[in-house]
């Protein structure tokens, strides 16, 4: 179901737009983004450190962060060094507490579905001219997807 509930979503949001308007975006913005209206890729590494800070309700310290891993976790120092270059990037932003001096608290700058969506777009730009039909029907061909899945996403263009 995870499949052809990731293809649904791929192709109402290609289709009519409904996966973006659905879904509530982080209210700040990163200007470093807005400026240069590109976004540099995520490694790996640095997409595990943004899914601990995405999948938090509030900003945490490197040490939160490192506690986010499962085992076995990084070093402190590494998970620091992808906070600095994710904050070099735009992805995050620090601050400090009052109440805790001097510690650094880390927030992401774009919500997970934002990034998504960039990268979504991305691969539908440049690896299928731009076309979200040619896009939705490779995923959809590459897909083992059920009747069942067919249907579900048959039932949410129609109802779109």
């Amino acid at each position: 179901m995870l499949k052809g509930g990731f293809v649904c979503c791929l192709f109402l949001f290609f289709s009519c737009g409904c996966f973006i308007k659905s879904v509530p975006l982080q209210q700040k913005r990163c200007k470093k983004m807005e400026k240069s209206k590109t976004m540099k890729p995520l490694t790996k590494a640095e997409m595990e450190v943004m899914n601990v800070l995405w999948d938090a309700s509030h900003a945490l310290t490197v040490s939160e962060i490192v506690m986010g891993y499962a085992d076995p976790k990084p070093a402190y120092t590494t998970v620091a060094t992808f906070l600095k270059i994710l904050e070099a990037k735009g992805y995050v932003e620090h601050h400090r507490k009052e109440e805790t001096g001097r510690t650094f608290y880390y927030s992401p700058m774009l919500s997970r579905e934002k990034y998504i969506a960039h990268v979504v777009n991305d691969v539908k730009d440049t690896l299928f001219g731009n076309s979200a039909k040619r896009f939705c029907s490779f995923l959809i061909q590459s897909e083992e997807l059920s009747d069942e899945d067919l249907r579900e996403i048959l039932s949410l263009i129609h109802n779109s």
